[in-house]
């Protein structure tokens, strides 16, 4: 009997899951893929520290680790404009196109390229804003974002950048992953496991959302694809419990909470040392990063205690979702430490099919809610000395069309563009990127580019650089090979730098 119960145990033993059958078959291939994967994990490929083992940066995969050289800006607030903003009501200014307002359009535009929805022959559509110069740089803003000509110097215009998508989805994937294909990691993702972050209390990488809805792609905008799971974003909302369930349930205080945590720790660690499984160490640090976060997230997202200048300044209203309140709680989590702080804005998507969706009517509603926040951001940044540290970038999926939907539809009675890849605008602000630099034109209706055009790639590129990066060696091995945020390719903005 004795002999049979010990055979029984060490069959027990010997059982794994089937994940780890399957992580052992790979095994078997070699230690050194192992001490590859390990090392991608943990500043292998960033030119930080090699990690191995249990070391420390192991156990805290979210380390502060140094870039490739000295970057001016030690983190970034992307404001993404989910559904892509006019960039010819904005930025973009063509009084040719004022001209030809309501002619039909040449079919030279027409022929050879794709379209969301138009169909035969539209009529162009003239500006529904108007524009002038400000600050010495000149830059043309409309008269939508009257707040926002106040910080007209500090900024910086891409007027070509170009995308091959002219979907949502794909195209917002595309614009925050570098591939319109799900399963790459988001930019935010790469910034936080090439930098990590400056506070172990909080996040690396955080993110707020606003306009009622989350981005056409989903939350694979800000996934980790197929890095380890906790460099992916942890959304936080700006009203109620900042993170669901943050809150201690009935009966659990926070010693019982450790010493939970602490036992889970330990079967996780013998777990770890049994099969390698880089993942087994991020559940390690998520679990120690939730307890933290019980104490540091509630206040770090407390805007109740910012003075009344500060939300005069922003035009907060503490208590509710909105693009205002996001902005100024991206300041507060940049100045904490955070390393990258991404703000999604639903419903700029502009046809003109109803009332909230047209260019006389819905967009302006929404450029109201974003110009006085988003200045307010960069002045607040500037007066705390934080802006010359932290990127900021504004900007959507593609552009839109200098031609109008059908306008003889009567389910359509109101002004809009189609979806439109070949041309639009994005800016930045601070960490690194010079003043007043206007880079790239389209042509005299902003239909294409004829100078300075520039891809998503190159924005990428451009981002990476100023955190310090060489955005070809900023790697991580998956698949028997190296990947990257820009693929093969990519150029940095050098007129930006």
């Amino acid at each position: 009997m004795d002999k049979l119960l010990k055979e029984v145990q060490e069959a027990e033993l010997k059982a794994v899951t089937r994940r780890h059958f399957l992580l052992e078959c790979v095994a078997g291939v070699g230690t050194l893929a192992l001490g590859s994967m390990l090392g991608g994990c943990f500043g292998g490929n960033t030119g930080g520290k090699q990690g191995v083992g249990l070391s420390a940066d192991a156990l805290n995969p979210i380390a502060p680790r140094l870039p490739h050289f000295p970057g001016r800006a030690k983190s970034v607030i992307y404001l993404h404009m989910a559904g892509a903003p006019s960039q010819l009501e904005l930025f973009d200014y063509k009084p040719e196109l004022h001209k030809l307002h309501n002619q039909l359009c040449p079919q030279s535009l027409l022929e050879g390229k794709k379209f969301a929805f138009i169909r035969g022959t539209p009529k162009m559509l003239g500006p529904q804003a108007t524009f002038r110069q400000y600050g010495e740089s000149g830059a043309w803003i409309s008269n939508l974002l009257p707040h926002f000509t106040k910080v007209a110097d500090e900024v910086s215009f891409l007027k070509a950048v170009h995308t091959d998508q002219f979907n949502h989805g794909p195209a917002q994937l595309f614009m925050h992953t570098g591939n319109a294909r799900l399963g790459r990691p988001s930019i935010g993702s790469w910034v936080t496991y090439g930098l990590g972050t400056e506070n172990s209390n909080l996040p690396g990488f955080v993110v707020l959302t606003s306009g009622g809805k989350t981005p056409d792609a989903g939350k694979s905008v800000w996934g980790s694809g197929f890095l380890p799971s906790v460099y992916q974003g942890v959304q936080c909302r700006s009203h109620g419990d900042p993170v669901l369930y943050i809150s201690d349930p009935d009966g659990m205080n926070r010693d019982m909470k450790r010493k939970a945590i602490d036992a889970i720790g330990a079967v996780n660690r013998e777990e770890y040392a049994t099969y390698k499984d880089p993942e087994i160490l991020t559940r390690i640090a998520q679990y120690e990063m939730a307890y933290k976060m019980q104490v540091a997230v509630p206040e770090v997202m407390n805007i109740n205690n910012e003075p009344e200048y500060i939300h005069e300044l922003y035009g907060t209203q503490p208590g509710k979702e909105s693009f205002a309140n996001n902005c100024l709680l991206a300041r507060k989590l940049v100045e904490q430490g955070v390393r990258f702080v991404q703000l999604f804005d639903w419903g700029w998507d502009s046809h003109g099919t109803g009332a909230d969706t047209a260019l006389d009517l819905g967009f302006r509603n929404k450029c109201r809610e974003i110009d006085r926040p988003m200045t307010a951001l960069l002045l607040d940044l500037k007066q705390r000395g934080l802006l010359d540290e932290t990127l900021v970038v504004w900007g959507g999926e593609f552009g839109r069309t200098p031609m109008q939907e059908n306008r003889d539809n009567k389910d359509m009675p109101f002004a809009g563009r189609d979806h439109h890849p070949d041309a639009y605008t994005i800016w930045m602000a601070g960490g690194g990127v010079k003043k007043g630099v206007t880079w790239g034109e389209t042509d005299e209706i902003g239909f294409s580019a004829v100078k300075g055009s520039t891809s998503v790639h190159d924005v990428h590129a451009t981002m990476l650089h100023l955190l310090g990066f060489d955005h070809e060696k900023l790697t991580y091995e998956f698949q028997g090979r190296p990947f990257r945020l820009t693929d093969v390719e990519g150029n940095v903005i050098q007129a930006l730098i």
